[in-house]
């Protein structure tokens, strides 16, 4: 059962995250997670000072092994959802040993969404309203299958729906299947979520997203360091930017040999 906050407890929950001291005994550098950048380096430490934390990098830099290592030291299930959550091929997370994680207070209540494999856990949510009176069984996701709807809009029904108060909310790639315009719907979800007091971290390659004004910016980059960045800083914002200014051109540009 989810722990009642006390009204003093305010987001960001997560404090801290960094790597376990005695992960050097461990670890081989050649085998997964160990070969992803900021674990073989070991420069995993990360404060988290605001609701809203972005997440940026390149392919290949651990985004997603991060968030998955935190999803399931919270027990989420890492095919998407929450606690009470329980479908497909449960597992640990290869990271979750080597993660500490500093809490105060810590929560359990909260939701982690992967984009790969939200289409699973759509169908989970249609299993279970065969099994019960369908009004209860998608009443958090806008009252109907999230099958029913394109796959932008069964994004959108279950970060409206869906997300409640006071939790931790641990997000992978939200933007992948909404538009330029639904993904500024997501912006006023943020929003929202931040007015009740839940806490946000995800990683996201959309620079609409990172442009949120209150989010943290974290960069994971491919040599294994970790650091704060501006918004305008990022090769997100820098590559778009020269794009826009010449489009024709950028394009041409990039496909010469």
């Amino acid at each position: 059962m989810t722990r009642r906050l006390a009204k003093h407890s305010k987001a960001p929950f997560l404090k801290r995250i960094s790597l376990r001291e005695d992960i050097a005994g461990n670890s081989d550098n050649a085998a997964f997670p160990f070969s992803v950048p900021f674990v073989r380096r070991r420069t995993l430490d990360i404060a988290f000072d605001r609701q809203v934390t972005i997440i940026v990098g390149e392919n290949g830099t651990g985004k997603s092994t991060l968030l998955e290592g935190i999803a399931s030291q919270c027990g989420f299930n890492l095919a998407g959802g929450s606690v009470d959550n329980r479908f497909g091929n449960e597992r640990q997370a290869a990271l979750a040993p080597f993660l500490r994680l500093s809490w105060l207070p810590k929560v359990s209540r909260g939701f982690f969404m992967r984009a790969e494999s939200f289409f699973n856990f759509a169908s989970y949510i249609d299993e279970i309203a065969r099994e019960s009176p369908p009004p209860r069984a998608y009443a958090a996701y806008g009252g109907g299958s999230l099958h029913a709807r394109s796959h932008g809009e069964a994004f959108l029904a279950l970060f409206e729906n869906r997300f409640g108060a006071d939790s931790l909310y641990i997000l992978d790639e939200p933007e992948a299947a909404l538009s330029p315009s639904r993904q500024f719907v997501f912006l006023r979800v943020l929003k929202e979520l931040e007015s009740k007091n839940c806490q946000v971290i995800m990683a996201t390659h959309s620079p609409m997203l990172m442009a949120y004004p209150r989010a943290d910016l974290l960069r994971l980059e491919e040599e294994g360091g970790i650091g704060r960045i501006g918004f305008r800083e990022t090769s997100h914002y820098l590559l778009m930017r020269e794009f826009m200014k010449d489009p024709d051109g950028f394009v041409a540009g990039m496909l010469r040999d």
